[in-house]
C-alpha cells in the first residue's frame, strides 16, 4: 500500500497515473464543525496501482494532484462524487474534468434509485465491503492499517464497477445518457450558491415580499459569516431564528437579544451589530426589489387524474428500460407536463423524450391508452 506524504512522491505518482485513460478517486473528509470540508485523505487508483494521499502531511503540496484533476486526457471516476467534487472545487477553484459518476451510471443501468456504493460493488464483484471504518475520525494520525485498507478498497473496487458499467452503457448505447448528467456535476454553479440566493433553501410558509426581502438580507449575512469563520450555518444562527427575525424584525440590540437562541451577549457584540444592519437593509428594500415567489395555482380540473396516469406510464417505462424513475422525470415535472405539453422540462428532451416524454404527450392527446393484461400494463394505440 502506497502512502503519499511528500510532494516529490505525489508528482511521481501523478506522472504514472497520467499514462492511463482513467483513474478512480475517493476522498475522506470531516465537516461536522466547519463550513468547508476538511480534506483528510485522497484515495486514487489506475488500472495497475493504487495509492493513498495524505493532504494533512507537513511535506506535501497537492499541486500535482490538482494538475491531474484538470488533465482532460484522463477520465476521473467517482461514485456519488458530488461532495468529492465540491472539495476539489473549493481547494483549487475548478471542478475536475472529465468525470464519470458510477452512481448515475448505475441508475441508468437498472440498479435503482441513488444506489449505494456497497450495493453496486456487491452486485458487480460479489464482494462485501467492510463498513467498520465508515464513521471514523479521518483527521487523527496515525491511521490504522484497517482504516487504510478500508480507504484503499473504495478505489480498487471502483475500477471493477467502472469497467462493468462502462461496458454495459456501450452495449445499450446509453453512454450519452450519462454524459448529459455529468454536465450538471461539471458546473461550478452546482457547488456555489451566491449568498443572496441562500434564502431559497429555508423552508417557510410566508411568501410576503417584505418578509422575503428581510429573510434574503439576513440569510446572506449569515452565509457571509459562515464563510469567513468557516463554521456551519447553524453555528452562526439557526433557520428558526432567521424566520423569527424576518417575521418580527428587531430594531434595537435589546429586541434582538430576545430572539430565541441569540441572547444579550450576541446582540451587543459585533455579530449583533452586523445582523441589525442586515435587518435594516431588508426592511428598507423597495417593494419592487423584494423577492417574489411564483404563486402556485391549483391544478386545473382533470390534471390530477392525468398525473396519476402519467405516473403509471413513467413507472412502466422505467421498468421496461431499467432506468431509475427519478432520473427520467420527477413529480414536479410530471405536474408541468400534465398542465402544459410544451413545458420546459428535461423529460421532454433528448433520451428522456424517447424513453418517456413522447408517450406522455401521446397519452395526454388521447393517441394511446393504458390497459392491464396478465398483471402487466401495456400501451394500446388508439
Amino acid at each position: 500500500m502506497q502512502i503519499i506524504t511528500k510532494t516529490t512522491d505525489l508528482a511521481s505518482l501523478v506522472s504514472r497515473l497520467r499514462e492511463h485513460p482513467y483513474v478512480t478517486i475517493d476522498t475522506e473528509f470531516l465537516r461536522e464543525s466547519t463550513f468547508w470540508p476538511i480534506l483528510c485523505l485522497v484515495q486514487i487508483a489506475s488500472e495497475d496501482e493504487s495509492a493513498i494521499i495524505d493532504p494533512m502531511a507537513k511535506e506535501i503540496d497537492l499541486g500535482p494532484l490538482f494538475e491531474l484533476m484538470g488533465d482532460e486526457t484522463v477520465l476521473k471516476v467517482f461514485h456519488a462524487g458530488r461532495q468529492d467534487l465540491e472539495i476539489f472545487f473549493h481547494l483549487n477553484g475548478e471542478v475536475p474534468k472529465p468525470i464519470f459518476d458510477t452512481q448515475v451510471a448505475a441508475m441508468v443501468c437498472g440498479f435503482g434509485e441513488s444506489v449505494g456504493y456497497d450495493t453496486v460493488v456487491s452486485k458487480v464483484t460479489g464482494q462485501a465491503i467492510d463498513k467498520s471504518s465508515r464513521f471514523t475520525d479521518w483527521s487523527r494520525r496515525p491511521l490504522s492499517d484497517r482504516q487504510l485498507k478500508y480507504a484503499e478498497a473504495d478505489v480498487t473496487h471502483l475500477r471493477d464497477v467502472y469497467k462493468f458499467l462502462s461496458n454495459k452503457l456501450k452495449e445499450t448505447n446509453r453512454e450519452e445518457w450519462v454524459l448529459s448528467e455529468m454536465e450538471i456535476l461539471r458546473s461550478p454553479d452546482t457547488y456555489f450558491i451566491p449568498p443572496e440566493n441562500v434564502w431559497r433553501r429555508i423552508k417557510s410558509r410566508n411568501n410576503q415580499p417584505k418578509f422575503l426581502g428581510i429573510l434574503q438580507a439576513i440569510a446572506a449575512w449569515r452565509e457571509d459569516q459562515a464563510h469567513k469563520q468557516d463554521v456551519p450555518r447553524n453555528r452562526i444562527m439557526r433557520d428558526e431564528a432567521l424566520l423569527e427575525i424576518a417575521s418580527n424584525p428587531p430594531k434595537t440590540k435589546e429586541s434582538l437579544s430576545h430572539v430565541r437562541g441569540l441572547g444579550k451577549k450576541f446582540a451587543e457584540g459585533k455579530m449583533g451589530h452586523g445582523l441589525l444592519e442586515a435587518v435594516k437593509k431588508g426592511v428598507n428594500l423597495p417593494p419592487d426589489q423584494c423577492p417574489k415567489l411564483p404563486k402556485k395555482e391549483p391544478l386545473p380540473k382533470g390534471a390530477g387524474p392525468l398525473m396519476d396516469l402519467l405516473k403509471v406510464l413513467l413507472k412502466m417505462r422505467s421498468e421496461e428500460n431499467e432506468v431509475a424513475q427519478k432520473l427520467i422525470c420527477n413529480t414536479a415535472d410530471l405536474e408541468k407536463i400534465a398542465i402544459d405539453s410544451n413545458a420546459d422540462v428535461p423529460a421532454l428532451k433528448g433520451w428522456r423524450h424517447d424513453v418517456f416524454g413522447k408517450d406522455a404527450l401521446s397519452l395526454k392527446d388521447g393517441k394511446i391508452a393504458l390497459a392491464s393484461e396478465a398483471r402487466k400494463i401495456k400501451i394500446i394505440h388508439l
